[in-house]
C-alpha cells in the first residue's frame, strides 16, 4: 500500500453516492494514508455519505451546502479545531436546474445562470477560501471539471460556460496562491456514470461516443480518476499548477 500522503489532511466536497468521482478519490487519498474530512448535502444524502466517510475513517464528517456561510464557517473551524492544518481540499460539486440544463444556453434564465455559476463554479472560491489560512506549509486545491468547458459537447448546455469559469478560476487562484506554496489544478476525467452525470439528456449516448473516440476505446473509472487526485496532491506534483488534466483515455485529443 502506497503511503505517499501519510500524514497529510484533506478536505473532500462533493461525495453524493459511491458512485462519485469524489468518492474514488476520497479512497485513493485514505489508501496512500491521509486522513480526511468528509462533508454530505443534506440530511438525505447523509444516509449515503456517512457509512462511505466511516470506511475511510474520515476524522470530521460534517454538512455542506456550499451555499450556507454558517455551514461553510463551522466546516474550517471544525477543521482548525481538530488539526489546526490543511494540505489539500477536493471540490467536485456541480449542478444546475433541470429546465437550465436542459434547454439552450441561449434560452438560460438569469436565476438558473446564477445559480448554476455560484454552487458549481464560485463555491470553489469559497473553499479556497476558508482553506488558504489553515495551509500553513502549502498545499493543493483540485476541483471537478469537464471537457464541454473546451469544447462544444451536444446536450452538456449551460453547463459548457460555467465550467469554462471554473477552469479560469483554477488558473488565477494557481497565480495567486503559488507564492504560498499552495497549488490549484482541475481534473477532467472522461464521462462517468454519476449523479451528477445522470441529469444530462442521452448521457448514456455520450459515454458510448467517448468510449469508440477515445485511443484505447474504453471509458474511465472513478478509481483511475482518483490515482491521479491522489498523485496531484503529493509531494510528486509540486510543480504541477493552473492546470486542467484529462483522464479520459486520450478523448480530449481525437477530432470531432
Amino acid at each position: 500500500m502506497s503511503s505517499t500522503l501519510k500524514g497529510k489532511k484533506g478536505l473532500i466536497v462533493g461525495i453524493a453516492n459511491e458512485q462519485s468521482i469524489a468518492w474514488g478519490c476520497a479512497q485513493a487519498f485514505h489508501a496512500a494514508g491521509a486522513e480526511l474530512a468528509i462533508t454530505y448535502l443534506n440530511d438525505k444524502t447523509e444516509h449515503f455519505v456517512r457509512p462511505l466517510a466511516e470506511k475511510v475513517q474520515a476524522r470530521i464528517i460534517l454538512p455542506l451546502d456550499v451555499q450556507n456561510e454558517n455551514q461553510m464557517s463551522e466546516l474550517f473551524q471544525a477543521i482548525e479545531e481538530t488539526w489546526d492544518n490543511l494540505d489539500f481540499v477536493l471540490h467536485a460539486v456541480a449542478y444546475a436546474p433541470q429546465k437550465d440544463l436542459h434547454g439552450r444556453v441561449i434560452d438560460c434564465s438569469v436565476s438558473g445562470f446564477l445559480t448554476a455559476m455560484d454552487i458549481s463554479c464560485h463555491s470553489l472560491l469559497r473553499l479556497a477560501k476558508g482553506a488558504e489560512p489553515l495551509m500553513k506549509k502549502g498545499g493543493c486545491i483540485l476541483t471537478a471539471s469537464y471537457y464541454g468547458g473546451e469544447k462544444v459537447v451536444e446536450n452538456y448546455g449551460i453547463m459548457g460556460p460555467v465550467k469554462a469559469a471554473l477552469e479560469s478560476s483554477v488558473r488565477y487562484l494557481a497565480a495567486e496562491l503559488g507564492w504560498k506554496g499552495i497549488r490549484v489544478n482541475a481534473l477532467s476525467p472522461g464521462p462517468i456514470a454519476t449523479r451528477a452525470a445522470s441529469g444530462i439528456s442521452d448521457f448514456a449516448d455520450l459515454m458510448e461516443a467517448a468510449c469508440l473516440r477515445s485511443p484505447g476505446c474504453e471509458t474511465v473509472s472513478i478509481d483511475s480518476v482518483g490515482a491521479y487526485a491522489r498523485f496531484l496532491v503529493s509531494d510528486e506534483a509540486r510543480f504541477v499548477t493552473g492546470s486542467t488534466v484529462y483522464i479520459d483515455a486520450g478523448y480530449n485529443i481525437m477530432a470531432g
